[in-house]
C-alpha cells in the first residue's frame, strides 16, 4: 500500500509499505478520506516541538482520517464489513513507525466495545474509543471533520461554556472556526473571533458574532469594547504568545483562558496580578461525538465552512494538500486515501 512518511524534518514523501495484519479484536480498513490538520501534521512534518518528543523517523503522518471496514479478525463482534470509521490509521509496519498513520491507503480498526466485554482494562480501551461507526447519512468526505469537531467541543464543554457566555477565540483555523461553532451551539451568547482577514467570510458562516482582523494595531481595544467588563472565556487556537498576553487584557475578573494550539510551545507567559484561571483540563474526543452528530444532523455544523466544496488531492498529491494548508488557500484540504473510494 502507499503511505505519506515523514523521513526526517521537512520531508514528506509517498512510499510503499506492507499492509497492516489484524488481530482478534481489529478489522482491516481500506481509509477513505483524511484531512490535513496545520495545528498537529504542520508541526509533526516540521518536528516542532513538543512534537518532535512523540514520535521518530520515519513515520507515517496524519490523524483525521475514515476507513471502510474490509475484513474482521475472530472476535469483532461490533464492526461490520462495510462500516465506516473514525480515527483509523495504519500502525507501524515495515520499519516505520506510526503517529496514528491516517495518510495510508490501509489501515486497523479495533472493536474497543468487544475488548471491554471480555474484559480488557480502560486503560487499553479508553484510547480506542474514538474509533466510531458513522451512520449513513454521513458521507466519507465529511467524516474526518467529526475529529475535529468532536476535540473541539470536548475542550469547551469542559471549560464550561455554555448559554448567555462571551467568548473570545483567536485564531482562524480549522479549530478556531470548530471553537466558534460550537460556542454558538452551546449557547453563548457573544463569540468574538479574532483571525486573518482571509477567514472572515468562514469566521461569520461558522456563527461568529464579530470578526476581527488580528492585524490590526489596536485589536485587543476593539476586543474588549465588544465585552464591556470582559470575556467570561479566551481560548487561544493557535498557541501564541501574542495571542495569550492580548487576551489576558480582555478576560473579565473571574474569567477562563485557555491555551489550545501548540505553535509557541514553551514561549508563554501568564501575566501576574489579575484573577483569572486557567484552563488545562484538555479534552476527550470520544465524548462528543453524539453531541457532534446531532449538531451535524441540524444543520448547526456546516461542513463546507472547513472543506470548502474545492479541489479534493489525491494521496500522491498530499504534498500540494499542505502547501494549500502553509499558504492559507485552503482550512481543511480534502485528501483521498485510496483510489477506491
Amino acid at each position: 500500500m502507499k503511505a505519506a512518511v515523514v523521513e526526517k524534518a521537512g520531508c514528506l514523501v509517498v512510499r510503499d509499505l506492507p499492509e497492516p495484519t489484524m488481530g482478534d479484536y481489529e478489522a482491516q480498513c481500506q481509509l477513505l478520506y483524511g484531512t490535513v490538520c496545520a495545528g498537529t501534521d504542520l508541526h509533526l512534518l516540521q518536528g516542532d516541538p513538543p512534537f518532535c518528543y512523540w514520535t521518530k523517523c520515519p513515520f507515517v503522518l496524519g490523524h483525521e482520517s475514515v476507513g471502510r471496514v474490509v475484513a474482521v479478525g475472530p472476535r469483532v463482534r461490533h464492526l461490520k464489513l462495510g462500516d465506516v470509521v473514525t480515527r483509523v490509521g495504519t500502525p507501524s509496519v515495515g520499519g516505520v513507525n506510526s503517529t496514528w498513520g491516517g495518510f495510508a491507503e490501509f489501515g486497523v480498526a479495533t472493536d474497543w466495545q468487544a475488548m471491554a466485554e471480555d474484559g480488557a482494562t480502560e486503560a487499553k480501551v479508553d484510547p480506542l474509543r474514538v474509533q466510531r461507526v458513522l451512520p449513513s447519512d454521513v458521507s466519507p468526505e465529511v467524516g474526518p471533520l467529526f475529529i475535529t469537531w468532536r476535540e473541539t467541543l470536548s475542550y469547551l464543554t469542559r471549560m464550561g461554556v455554555g448559554p448567555g457566555r462571551s467568548v473570545l477565540i483567536l485564531g482562524s483555523g480549522g479549530n478556531g472556526l470548530a471553537f466558534t461553532s460550537h460556542a454558538r451551539n452551546l449557547g453563548a451568547s457573544l463569540v468574538v473571533l479574532v483571525g486573518s482577514a482571509r477567514r472572515e467570510a468562514e469566521g461569520w458562516r461558522a456563527g461568529a458574532t464579530a470578526f476581527l482582523d488580528y492585524r490590526l494595531p489596536d485589536v485587543w481595544e476593539k476586543a474588549k469594547a465588544l465585552a464591556s467588563d470582559g470575556y467570561d472565556f479566551v481560548v487561544d487556537a493557535v498557541g501564541r504568545a501574542a495571542n495569550v498576553e492580548g487576551g489576558q487584557k480582555c478576560l473579565k475578573t473571574g474569567g477562563t483562558i485557555g491555551i489550545y494550539g501548540l505553535d509557541e510551545c514553551g514561549k508563554i507567559m501568564l501575566a501576574p496580578g489579575r484573577s483569572f484561571t486557567f484552563y488545562g483540563g484538555g479534552y476527550q474526543e470520544w465524548e462528543t461525538h453524539e453531541q457532534v452528530l446531532a449538531f451535524f444532523r441540524s444543520g448547526r455544523l456546516d461542513p463546507s465552512v472547513w472543506l470548502g466544496g474545492r479541489r479534493v488531492f489525491s494521496l500522491v498529491e498530499i504534498e500540494e494538500a499542505f502547501e494549500a494548508v502553509r499558504d492559507r488557500e485552503l482550512v481543511k484540504p480534502l485528501v483521498r486515501l485510496s483510489g477506491r473510494v
